[in-house]
């Protein structure tokens, strides 16, 4: 069966008549960072062990969305793993790096130590993710 020619102006026109706006984001939501995406993220160092230091920060992802960056580290994931599931790049360090809980039981295996929120994060994560705006000035879960 012969394909059916399109009409391109037709078709571009169609777009035109469109009223489309974009739907608003909230700023917890993927953002454009230098290289790429940005995201809200638990990061915490493993180094061979099951708990390690823990913050949670802004992400920023590669175009191709295989490298993960945070505080001038690269880190790859492990596609797939028991305990972590990134890599740091340079040191080949393991790292979980997930995203952060609405109910702040970030870390892997549920312990409650308390985990450091950066500076430039702590507002939208107590306000945007916890939904606790009322604790949007303490600086760990």
């Amino acid at each position: 069966m012969p394909r059916k020619k399109i009409d391109i102006e037709k078709v571009d026109a169609a777009f035109e008549a469109l009223e489309f706006e974009p739907t608003k984001l909230e700023p917890s939501a993927r953002m454009e960072g230098e290289r790429g995406a940005t995201r809200i993220m638990y990061i915490e160092r493993k180094a061979g062990e099951l708990t390690g230091e823990a913050r949670i920060g802004r992400v920023t992802y590669s175009k191709s969305k295989k490298t993960v960056y945070y505080e001038g580290k690269a880190f790859q994931s492990l596609k797939g793993g028991y305990k972590a599931n990134y890599y740091e790049t340079e040191t080949g360090v393991e790292y979980w790096i997930s995203g952060p809980k609405k109910d702040g039981t970030e870390r892997l295996y549920g312990e409650r130590i308390p985990v450091e929120i950066d500076e430039d994060v702590r507002e939208e994560y107590w306000t945007q993710i916890r939904r606790e705006p009322e604790n949007s000035n303490k600086q760990t879960t």
